[in-house]
């Protein structure tokens, strides 16, 4: 029993072909929220723990210390032109090897995308968004 639950929580590493020649900056969550005008526009490595439901999509600090409401989140736009396939196999991000619906809410992330301060994602209330994800890796 013990050996099952560690297989479901393996890490899962998802890249996208779009990006392939892109340098990222590798920047902290904390630090990108504080300086993300200074980082609009350029492509960075974050990580931080993935929210979703209805109307959300969001990168929030994984520390529980901090503020999580959407002035401290980041949106992530995840777009079918920068689909994202597990490495080594065709499954795409939300979805499992079964076909079954891919479950990343409340999973720790690190991602990989451009910084877009002027798109704040739904009903502009968040600090910037993600755009152009070619990377993430699921812990």
């Amino acid at each position: 029993m013990a050996l099952l639950a560690c297989n479901t929580n393996k890490r899962k590493i998802y890249i996208s072909e779009c990006s392939t020649n892109i340098k990222f900056k590798k920047v902290s969550y904390t630090h990108l929220i504080d300086s993300a005008k200074y980082y609009d526009k350029q492509y960075i490595e974050v990580s931080g723990k993935y929210v979703e439901g209805k109307n959300q999509s969001a990168l929030v600090n994984d520390s529980t210390f901090t503020n999580h409401g959407n002035g401290s989140s980041l949106w992530v736009n995840f777009t079918q032109d920068c689909p994202l396939y597990l490495v080594g196999k065709h499954t795409g991000l939300f979805e499992t090897e079964d076909g079954e619906y891919n479950k990343i809410s409340d999973r720790h992330m690190t991602i990989r995308g451009r910084i877009e301060i002027t798109k704040k994602g739904h009903k502009n209330t968040y600090k910037a968004t993600i755009n152009e994800v070619s990377y993430l890796v699921l812990d």
